[in-house]
């Protein structure tokens, strides 16, 4: 979860009349603009909870899953692929703690650079949970412990977005895992579901699949991809069903039970009502992603969410409160890093000098 705090020492401070109107005291750090969230949107503006930034992007996102789908790859072609090109290996193992920590490896160097980027710029990075108390006053959780109160006349909402859950499945990200839990296990499960053929599913259910796993996708639509162009899906089906995943498209998932090591998943015909129960090792739920907004106090400033969780914003990125923005997975759009990080950039621009744009329509998907 990430919920943070941290604004940019280089901001110019509150000015005394603003100290009288708001009658702040000693113990409050007082700010220009104060950042809630330390992902792509964040950090660009400013901020996070976790103990490394970057957000689920870099720390358990697009930059792991990048890294094991390239080194899965890897291991998946010296099996199967390097032989018919001439290329004799003898006998290839998996060495998965080396992999997990090569991954490990390219996170935490890019996080590292983040917090120099921090220093260099001097920004202050407050570690903690923030909530709101009123339009300009945030209430710090420390993950060190105690409080913390700061002080902005400007947020910026950068809280990103959190795996959806999934009735009838409880996470513990050991046999019941999210996207993060597929990360790190600590061993290839000799047979995986991913509920939900979306993108985030089938990239990480590919990576088990080429260190050994027997895979089965589980899809309620009649296509995976979750709406991408027809053609390119069918082909993409095709390509990753070359590599041994297998697929139940128009399958709706029931329920889930643990029983004797495994866990049992009740799916039946989303047309025909055919029942089936699906044994597995392990069960990926990918259906998706939600606005990471509870916790952060908006009913104490009056800003609403809709039934998605989502915080809506007028023009300037600005809420229902007009000095509380809001980018990035938090508010509308497409949940992607290089959209939260234009809008960070855009968010500053309006505080800094008024003028800020995002040209919503060359954003690759």
């Amino acid at each position: 979860m990430l919920r943070s705090i941290v604004a940019p020492r280089a901001a110019v401070r509150a000015s005394p009349a603003w100290q009288l109107a708001r009658a702040y005291s000693s113990s409050t750090k007082e700010y220009d603009t104060v950042v809630i969230g330390g992902g792509p949107g964040g950090y660009t503006a400013c901020i996070e909870k976790r103990d490394t930034l970057g957000g689920t992007c870099l720390n358990v996102g697009c930059i792991p899953s990048k890294a094991l789908l390239h080194n899965s790859h890897l291991f998946h072609e010296a099996q199967h692929g390097f032989a018919k090109r001439g290329i004799d290996v003898g006998q290839v193992k998996l060495n998965l703690p080396q992999l997990l920590a090569d991954k490990d490896k390219a996170v935490s160097g890019l996080t590292r650079g983040i917090e120099m980027l921090f220093k260099k710029n001097k920004v202050d990075w407050i570690k903690g949970s923030g909530q709101l108390k009123s339009p300009t006053e945030i209430e710090v959780a420390l993950n060190a412990g105690g409080v913390e109160q700061v002080a902005a006349k400007n947020i910026i909402i950068a809280t990103g977005s959190e795996p959806s859950p999934f009735p009838g499945f409880e996470i513990d990200e050991k046999q019941i895992i999210t996207s993060t839990g597929a990360l790190a296990l600590e061993k290839v499960p000799e047979k995986m579901i991913v509920i939900g053929g979306g993108v985030i599913g089938l990239e990480l259910g590919s990576v088990w699949s080429r260190l050994g796993s027997q895979v089965t996708v589980v899809e309620y639509l009649p296509a995976i991809g979750a709406g991408m162009d027809a053609e390119l899906a069918k082909t993409f089906q095709r390509s990753l069903a070359k590599q041994g995943i297998k697929f139940k498209t128009s399958t709706k998932v029931v329920g889930s039970e643990k029983q004797n090591g495994k866990v049992l998943v009740a799916v039946e015909g989303a047309k025909s009502g055919k029942q089936e129960t699906l044994e597995a090792d392990v069960v990926l739920v990918s259906v998706g992603r939600r606005p990471y907004t509870e916790g952060l106090g908006l009913e104490n400033v009056g800003i609403s969410v809709d039934k998605r969780s989502c915080i809506q914003m007028a023009d300037e990125f600005r809420t229902a409160v007009s000095n509380i923005r809001v980018i990035g997975d938090a508010t509308v759009g497409p949940m992607l890093a290089h959209k939260a990080e234009e809008e960070g950039i855009a968010a500053v621009e309006y505080i800094t000098n008024g003028h800020g744009h995002v040209n919503y329509n060359v954003i690759p998907s």
